[in-house]
């Protein structure tokens, strides 16, 4: 371990007495930062607008890590996969791309998946998948055509009608979902047809039995990667289309018996506990090679001994990285590393969300208003520190807000906030930031005390180790920074505070899942509700733009435009993206061939065992 880690792990020690000290006090006396419970802001595949905190990943680029893998042994007939399904709480059971909120439910929905588009390696609809899409800037309109011969998984044909009836439920009046948004409401006809106006949407039109043309208020290149308000699934309208809307979510089609397109088909679900599938006889790609898949919920305390000796094949979704010391030496598994469509960042709260105008609006007198002070606190944080310590360098420093996995659009001559605590000093003495009373701490250049106050989500033990180590990266260059109430704070008072432009706030630590699009437009424009640093400019309304305009449906002017955002962003520093993440799979060698690899061929319907059991 070098002389930095060992400074690190020092610091931690004694940040921790001190956070202990402060956690069981607050205990003591009653306070509780719990929230109650709300949806998961989350949408179908594209879920661009989800504030992540942050998760463990592990990173593109590391040498001893693969995307795929084929384990030795012949592989057998048949089997069943026996997949971990990690969380700490049952999952909802919510079994549609329209209704789902939580990321459990898609987990589970990917071994039955209705969506109708496939996409290549830089996450743009391709001709591979159940349905094709072509848009015409010039008019407007997109095209959708599906396959001939597609069957649902009870025999019966899709139609065309099944790929329309989405846009019909999310758009209704009734609708119990969380995907009627502004991307929605881009479609013509949508906002009549919610407002119950019109008995359906007029920018829908049934060309032929294959054949959508859906008409649009504007289009731009996020229409290939299932922005604009494209929906990207089908649902069942044989089954679903004599249950009223606002009935939906609890019905039966939805909770205990829904239909698939995929490779499997629901066969057993015990509601918060297990999901039995079978193979889909009527998948288009070909019948599937296993039996069946059985999943089972494991809290994330036990996942990785579950996994280690043999209980399960691997687990649904990827395993966070703070995992990865644990199953790092397994011998019966292979471990596979996929870049996530997401980054860490660090944000400052710079103005105020109107809530009745529905726009950001900056405050000029803000605590962290000073483009010297938000730089500085950039260049303090010793992230490369943290990434070696808590993730094996399976995350790396972000310099940009495109991640690496959006290979045509990110940046790699993008250099960043990088760790230069003298940078830092210098910051904030050229802008009269200075230690006027010796306590160690600077002053404002209005020689008043300054204190920052930091708002970060709970977690793990790692959480708390994170935050006091950001605390002590500040602290030396002679920053007074305290976490917002004393300690961190659970997820959904986190969210609830940060959303609400909490007074107690000046900055705070998240993370954004991208989604497949890379348009920043609805994380950073000025009438985001997920702009949380609340910046706005001229400037930064035309760069956005620039990047979603017809121009940029040339591939090359849109990457210039996601540079000349980026470059804009690290010149006003609303935001300091930390880390760029990726999720780590743990892959029992009694599978045969998986494969996480963006845009590859191989499916599920693919997927073989070399035995029964997961090797122990």
């Amino acid at each position: 371990m070098n002389k930095k880690l060992w400074t690190l792990l020092a610091v931690l020690i004694a940040f921790m007495l001190v956070l202990g000290a402060c956690n069981n006090e607050e205990e003591s006396s009653g306070s509780n930062t719990e929230g109650t419970t709300e949806p998961a802001k989350t949408e179908e595949d594209k879920d661009k607008e989800e504030d992540k905190e942050e998760e463990p990943a592990a990173e593109e680029g590391s040498s001893e890590f693969a995307q795929k893998v084929e384990h030795e042994g012949e592989a057998i007939d048949g089997g069943i996969l026996k997949v971990a399904l990690g969380t700490d709480t049952p999952f909802e059971g919510i079994f549609s791309l329209v209704l789902y909120q939580n990321g459990v439910d898609a987990d589970i929905l990917d071994y039955a998946s209705n969506s109708i588009f496939s996409v290549d390696g830089d996450f743009l609809i391709d001709d591979r998948g159940i349905a094709t899409l072509e848009a015409d800037p010039n008019t407007n309109k997109a095209t959708i055509k599906i396959r001939e011969g597609v069957k649902w998984s009870d025999g019966e044909p899709l139609k065309i009608e099944d790929v329309m009836l989405p846009y019909l439920i999310i758009g209704h009046p009734d609708y119990q979902g969380i995907r009627y948004d502004g991307d929605f409401k881009n479609i013509i006809g949508a906002e009549e047809y919610n407002a119950g106006t019109a008995d359906t949407i007029s920018g829908l039109k049934k060309v032929d039995e294959t054949t959508l043309e859906i008409s649009f208020k504007k289009l731009s290149p996020a229409i290939y990667s299932g922005g604009d308000g494209l929906w990207g699934s089908a649902e069942p309208s044989h089954i679903l289309k004599d249950i009223p809307v606002g009935q939906l979510l609890e019905s039966d089609p939805v909770r205990k018996n829904p239909l698939s397109l995929g490779a499997f088909k629901f066969e057993k679900i015990i509601p918060g506990e297990s999901v039995q599938f079978v193979k889909n006889e009527h998948y288009f790609k070909g019948e599937p090679k296993l039996d069946g898949v059985l999943l089972k919920v494991v809290p994330s305390s036990s996942i990785s001994k579950a996994l280690e000796t043999g209980e399960y094949h691997m687990t649904a979704g990827s395993l966070p990285a703070t995992k990865y010391a644990e199953v790092k030496e397994f011998k019966n598994a292979s471990i596979l590393v996929q870049p996530e469509l997401s980054y860490s960042y660090l944000g400052f709260k710079l103005g105020k969300f109107d809530t009745k105008a529905k726009l950001s609006t900056m405050d000029p007198n803000a605590k962290m208003a000073n483009l010297n002070l938000r730089m500085a606190m950039g260049y303090a944080l010793d992230v490369e520190s943290v990434n070696e310590a808590y993730y094996d360098n399976l995350r790396t420093r972000a310099t940009g807000l495109i991640p690496p996995a959006f290979a045509s659009f990110y940046d790699d001559t993008l250099e960043g906030i990088k760790y230069d605590p003298a940078k830092a000093e210098q910051l904030l003495d050229e802008a009269g930031y200075k230690d006027i009373d010796g306590d160690g701490f600077r002053e404002t250049p209005e020689g008043e005390k300054l204190e920052i106050n930091y708002a970060g989500m709970s977690g793990d033990v790692t959480a708390e180790e994170m935050a006091a180590y950001w605390i002590q990266n500040w602290r030396d260059v002679g920053l007074k920074v305290v976490l917002t109430t004393g300690r961190l704070i659970e997820m959904n008072s986190f969210y609830d505070k940060v959303e609400a432009d909490d007074p107690e706030i000046d900055i705070y630590m998240g993370a954004w899942g991208t989604g497949t699009n890379p348009s920043p437009l609805g994380l950073y424009g000025k009438d985001s509700a997920f702009n949380y640093s609340r910046f706005t400019s001229p400037e930064l309304d035309e760069l956005l733009a620039a990047i979603d305009s017809p121009d940029a449906f040339d591939s090359a002017k849109r990457a210039q435009a996601f540079r000349d955002f980026q470059v804009y962003m690290s010149e006003q520093v609303p935001v300091i993206p930390t880390q760029f993440r990726s999720a780590i799979y743990v892959v029992n060698k009694a599978v045969k061939n998986y494969d996480v690899t963006y845009g590859t061929d191989f499916g599920l319907h693919e997927l073989q065992l070399v035995s029964e059991e997961p090797l122990k």
